[in-house]
Formats: C-alpha cells, sequence, structure tokens
C-alpha cells in the first residue's frame, strides 16, 4: 500500500508562545528549538504543547512570550535514553507558522479564526499494542491505544492515543495489525511517577483524544476498502 507521509500524519494549532524557547538539536548545520504553545480547552482549562521548530521559520521576535500562533505540522515521537531506561518522547513537529496579530488586522484574523480550527489531528496508522480497556469509579468508558504511524526513510511515530464511551468499547476489540484513521485533538495531562526509592516525580503525557475512529480493512488481492465509523460519544 503507497503510503503519503503528508496525509497519514498532521494537525493543526492555535495557542499562545508560554514561556522560553530552548535549544533541541542541530542536523545538518540547521537548528532546532523547542517552545510550549498554550491552547484552551472548552472547558477553561489549557493545553501546554511543545513545539519543535527549524530556525529557518523563526523571524526575531516570532517566539515572544503571548504571541499568538497558527502551527501546522505532524505529531512525532523519538526515544529518549534516561538512566538506562527507555523513554517515549513527543513533539510537534512545526512545518509552517502563522503569527495571528490581536490587535491589528482584526478583520483578517476574524476570518482566519472562524476557518481555522484550534486543536486538530488526524493520523493513519497501525494498532501495535492490545488496547487497555477500563472503566473509572464512576463508569466512564476508556481505552488506552498505542498507534504506529508510518514516516518517510522507514521510521514511524508511536503515537499514544486515547478512546471515550462507545469508542472505547469498540476499541478494545482491535487486533494488533489492523489500521486505522483517528480524528482528534492533541492534549497534555500531569501524573506522578513513583520511583523504587520512594521519590515521587510529577510528569506531563502527552496523547491524542479520540474525537472519531474508522478501521481500514484490505481484503485480498483486490485492495478493497472497508470502513467503520464510530462517532464520538
Amino acid at each position: 500500500m503507497d503510503t503519503n507521509y503528508l496525509e497519514n500524519n498532521y494537525l493543526t494549532l492555535v495557542g499562545k508562545v508560554t514561556g522560553e524557547k530552548k535549544f533541541s538539536h542541530e542536523i545538518y548545520g540547521e537548528s532546532f528549538y523547542i517552545f510550549n504553545l498554550s491552547i484552551p480547552r472548552l472547558s477553561g482549562n489549557n493545553d501546554i504543547i511543545p513545539i519543535t521548530i527549524s530556525e529557518r521559520l523563526i523571524k526575531e521576535d516570532t517566539l515572544q512570550e503571548g504571541k499568538k500562533l497558527l502551527v501546522k505540522g505532524q505529531f512525532r515521537s523519538y526515544n529518549s535514553y534516561e538512566n538506562a531506561k527507555n523513554r517515549l518522547i513527543l513533539t510537534v513537529f512545526a512545518k509552517d507558522i502563522v503569527e495571528l496579530k490581536e490587535d491589528e488586522q482584526e478583520e483578517e484574523n476574524e476570518i482566519i479564526r472562524k476557518e481555522t480550527i484550534t486543536n486538530e489531528v488526524v493520523l493513519i496508522g497501525f494498532i501495535c499494542k492490545k488496547p487497555i480497556y477500563r472503566q473509572t469509579p464512576f463508569g466512564r468508558e476508556i481505552s488506552d491505544i498505542l498507534l504506529a504511524v508510518n514516516r518517510a526513510y522507514n521510521k514511524s511515530d508511536y503515537i499514544p492515543c486515547i478512546a471515550w464511551g462507545r469508542n472505547a468499547r469498540f476499541c478494545q476489540n482491535l487486533e494488533v495489525g489492523s489500521q486505522v484513521k483517528v480524528i482528534g485533538r492533541v492534549q497534555s495531562r500531569t501524573y506522578e511517577k513513583k520511583h523504587e526509592d520512594g521519590a515521587v516525580e510529577t510528569r506531563v503525557a502527552y496523547e491524542v483524544s479520540i474525537g472519531s475512529l474508522e478501521v481500514i480493512e484490505e481484503k485480498n488481492d483486490e485492495k478493497e476498502i472497508e470502513t467503520q465509523k464510530q462517532e464520538a460519544v
């Protein structure tokens, strides 16, 4: 099956720069930086999402605290080895950014805001671990999914996703190797990591909260595509 790597992993985020950019790494003389983007939820809380960006996309004052940006790119992962342990690191890789000015060109920005979804990610990938289904003490259904999304040069991004309600119940029966398309939003959440010495460390996890899910099945040599769509609760 041919893969279009620009179509199986893409996202759009609109938020405000929080904190200062930090140097990440350099490849073939091109420097990359990481900064955080604060994206409001409907609940009134904010998701704080790390963005990796090339120096070639940054103007002098682009990443100043409080700047409102439209970011388009991909949700990616890489492995970090810390204290002889492997840890999955997630970040948004920016391919394009646009500054949305608050005071100037208000009419033009209003059009952009109406046409732009503030937090949406689309992924097409393969289930690489058996989904974990559970219920909260209040009876809410949840499934944890790890999605392998192909990238160019024989690489893959491993993206944790979380499904709710009917989607969660449906996902518990998905087999490893099933190809799925998910549409959702990138979210951040804090949790506590307990170490062997008893110390407790507060960490931040990033994942895709699934809004809709579609199963893609290839049949025989005819590559006939069947889909089953489960809408978000």
